[in-house]
């Protein structure tokens, strides 16, 4: 977190006059790309009525597998019989479900695009993009401007909107549950809106105004997961459509970016460690681009603009540090456009956001005054160390009730994702204060391999240091426990797709620490998804896991905690995992493999023990549609939260 900040507030500035000297220089001294492209987007309680009639049907592997998709009724039938204090346990399950279906569905929608362009806010609306004036946004009085259904695609919804410079035209993202594929359409705004055009499998795209007053749309084309083209087209007369430029490194991605004033457009290449910024003149898009910095390995940057000064975030030289609140956990920047203004939102895990405003010319950082969350009052927040196996300390962020009294007996969820350099996801989830509210105690494990201490510590966890991740994890554990926080009979851990690697691995590797495990899209079989390049992300993902193909020191190291390949007959906590049917990053064939060879190691654990064994429930729960990215809804928390928690 605080390296986020660090990195998002630090600002080298180049002035636009003197720009084409400093990139002539080879040696421009580099910068970096702070984060992700964060693009707040506002929640809308909205019903996709129509769409939402067909349901996706399930492929034949999912159907043909020797698992099952559980309710919260079979699972509780089918294990009564032979464990009776589980009959209490539901009934705690389902105060909690309870609580949970007492909470806003806002909180739980499907995420809805909305953006205000001159005196419009453009959004969806049903199964329509919709805009209203913006003075009548929260009325039902809008305009009708595309039907998603012309499209023929199940459950869809708009996952972007991006306005014209004049309003002559709207472009809109349209994705479906069960694909990471999407469809951009061009809608000509007038007194009869018509869609112009669409273009399959888009992935970011921004409009900007050429010297004749034309309106031009850049947009990047997705194929297996990459994205390597830019096209750029126009519309009405003089329509084109042209590749404008195709990255030839595999490695790499590109995205598209328009700075906050719309005067410029970036065009950002990007791998895992390495990023290359080029600028397109937002008045003259049909000039040739513009290099900042050529890419160089380990250097990251992102490129900012601001009254004729570029502003560039960078890895390189000293950040400057800016003290948050000690409950801030997550970060959520704005797309507000205001150049003048930065404004963003503070959250954590039980905390909704609250809204701050960095302004530029007093430099000064001004917080939303209001209400206060009473969880403020009701909850503590705790920061702890622990020390791991080559004593590097490792933090963690706790969260339990202020008046829970004996912590150990209270039950203790642990969360860990540690790959990519990205942070722990600890945005607010309601279902998350619900727990707490309930008595549980959440502990979220900074590990190496994440990017919560900066870029070093995710280098010591990656390639052949991915195993200090699993040291850091299991010392995390074993400190909670030390510490009176809960103990392994009460100790459930939980992941989502990379971070399934780190806890796979300690499932093997110390079973004896937990009680459950929850796994959502797990990342399970490294060693064969690394080495089949037939896959969209192999080459992409080298440099996070290695070549274990051609190098045989990474083919070792990745057999030593690969969590598929070192399965062994022993006790393992129950696991609960749950896969998707039409995930295109985490293939649905290595998760049912390895639920396979787990239930035979269990089973033959069973065989070797003798009578009285209880084994642990092993439960695949596979969703037909979905895809890796799926958000959770408010229907799937409250059904699944007797089988995860």
């Amino acid at each position: 977190m605080l390296q986020k900040s660090k990195l998002f507030l630090q600002a080298l500035k180049y002035s636009i006059p003197h720009l084409g000297k400093c990139m002539q220089k080879e040696h421009l001294s580099h910068c970096n790309f702070a984060d992700h492209y964060y693009n707040r987007v506002k929640l809308k309680k909205y019903h996709l009525t129509k769409c939402l009639q067909n349901k996706p049907r399930i492929s034949e592997l999912a159907r043909n597998i020797p698992s099952r998709n559980f309710s919260c009724k079979n699972f509780l039938s089918s294990k009564q019989e032979h464990e009776k204090p589980l009959s209490e346990n539901m009934d705690a399950f389902e105060k909690v479900r309870a609580k949970l279906e007492t909470q806003p569905q806002e909180e739980y929608e499907i995420i809805n695009a909305e953006i205000k362009h001159g005196g419009f806010v453009y959004y969806q609306e049903g199964c329509c993009l919709v805009r209203s004036k913006d003075e009548e946004a929260d009325n039902d009085n809008y305009e009708v401007l595309f039907n998603l259904e012309e499209l023929k695609l199940e459950q869809p919804f708009i996952d972007c909107i991006r306005v014209a410079p004049d309003e002559k035209y709207v472009a809109a993202k349209i994705r479906t549950e069960d694909s990471e594929a999407s469809t951009c359409i061009v809608v000509k705004l007038g007194d009869q809106p018509a869609m112009e055009a669409s273009f399959p499998n888009v992935s970011s795209f921004e409009w900007v105004k050429d010297e004749e007053e034309e309106d031009v749309l850049f947009y990047t084309f997705q194929r297996n997961l990459r994205c390597h083209d830019v096209y750029r087209a126009t519309f009405g007369d003089n329509k084109r459509n042209e590749r404008f430029y195709t990255e030839k490194d595999r490695s790499f991605f590109v995205f598209l970016y328009l700075t906050k004033d719309s005067r410029f457009l970036t065009m950002n290449i990007m791998s895992k460690t390495t990023s290359e910024v080029w600028l397109i003149d937002g008045l003259s898009p049909w000039d040739p681009p513009v290099l900042i910095q050529k890419r160089i390995h380990g250097v990251l940057y992102y490129v900012e603009h601001r009254d004729d000064e570029l502003y560039i975030l960078t890895n390189v030289g000293e950040p400057t540090e800016f003290k948050l609140p000690p409950w801030a956990c997550g970060f959520i920047m704005d797309t507000n456009s205001d150049p003048k203004n930065c404004p963003f939102q503070l959250c954590s895990p039980i905390r909704p956001p609250k809204y701050y405003t960095y302004k530029f010319a007093e430099g000064k950082l001004f917080e939303e005054t209001g209400h206060e969350d009473p969880i403020t009052k009701t909850s503590r927040v705790l920061r702890m160390e622990a020390k791991s196996k080559d004593g590097k300390l490792v933090p963690m962020t706790i969260f339990h009730k202020t008046d829970s009294e004996d912590l150990q007996k209270k039950p203790l969820l642990v969360q860990v994702y540690g790959a990519y350099g990205m942070d722990l996801k600890m945005n607010f989830r309601p279902e998350r204060r619900v727990l707490v509210d309930d008595g549980w105690i959440l502990a979220y494990c900074h590990v190496r391999g994440g990017g919560e201490l900066g870029l070093q510590w995710h280098a010591d966890g990656r390639l052949t240091k991915k195993l200090n991740g699993l040291a850091d994890l299991e010392a995390c554990i074993k400190t909670l426990h030390d510490q009176g926080f809960s103990q392994p009979s009460l100790t459930a851990l939980t992941a989502f797709s990379a971070g399934g690697v780190l806890v796979g691995a300690l499932c093997n590797s110390s079973p004896e620490l937990l009680r459950a495990v929850t796994l959502e899209a797990p990342f399970l079989d490294v060693l064969n998804t690394m080495m089949d390049t037939t896959l969209p992300l192999t080459l992409e993902e080298l440099e996070e896991w290695g070549n274990p193909s051609s190098d045989e020191k990474h083919k070792n190291y990745i057999k030593r905690y690969c969590p598929y390949q070192n399965i062994k007959p022993q006790h393992y906590p129950s696991i609960h995992i749950t896969a998707y049917e039409n995930d295109e990053r985490v293939p649905l064939k290595g998760i049912v493999n390895y639920t396979e060879k787990l239930k035979e190691a269990i089973a033959e654990h069973a065989k070797d023990t003798g009578e009285g064994y209880q084994a642990p429930n092993i439960i695949l729960d596979i969703q037909p549609g979905g895809n890796h990215v799926i958000e959770d809804s408010h229907k799937k928390v409250c059904c699944q939260a007797p089988l995860r928690w």
